[in-house]
């Protein structure tokens, strides 16, 4: 596992809209710090509005910094899955275009191991009516977001919860991944 220093390993993940990512995550023990950002473009640097054309490569995603004596790579992968329709390659929920689709992007061999034992355990569950397409990519530069984007879902609380509950998210959690926990 990528180390930062003593204790602090990197995880990275892509699951559509970033602010609703973050907030997944928001609260875990074990978690250290939450970023949103763009990766695995070609555009160095890009902004806000450069991803959202969808021509920069860029995926919206989220870096994670975390304790893994506290939270395991695999408890952070049962929280991601959770969080995303699995089966969906052609964005997320409402958020279409190549910067909403979902990956795990790994920082080391282990991490890779991990995610794709993973994968295979929730395309045998038989729990989605299509295969996983999340991408499995090699974690590449990871530019932060601007910084309003940086716990959007915390510091723009009402608007927040009316994207979330007009982007689908919520009703596609409720109906296909209550069974995660026993999956993996």
């Amino acid at each position: 596992m990528e180390k930062t220093d003593k204790k602090k390993y990197i995880a990275t993940f892509a699951g559509g809209c970033f602010w609703c990512t973050a907030s997944a995550f928001d609260g875990t023990k074990g978690i250290l710090s939450i970023e949103s950002g763009y990766t695995g473009g070609h555009v160095e640097h890009p902004t806000y509005e450069q991803v959202c054309s969808g021509t920069t490569g860029h995926y919206e995603g989220v870096r994670i910094t975390y304790d893994p004596d506290i939270v395991s790579y695999t408890d952070l992968l049962q929280i991601f899955f959770r969080q995303i329709d699995p089966g969906d390659d052609g964005g997320s929920f409402m958020d279409r275009g190549t910067q909403y689709r979902s990956a795990v992007f790994y920082h080391d061999l282990d991490q890779k191991s991990i995610v794709l034992d993973v994968i295979r355990k929730i395309d045998g569950s038989g729990q989605f009516e299509r295969p996983v397409v999340t991408q499995v990519l090699k974690a590449e530069e990871f530019y932060a977001a601007e910084d309003y984007h940086q716990n959007y879902h915390k510091k723009n609380e009402i608007r927040y919860r009316y994207y979330r509950a007009g982007s689908g998210r919520d009703i596609f959690i409720d109906q296909h991944t209550k069974k995660y926990n026993m999956i993996f």
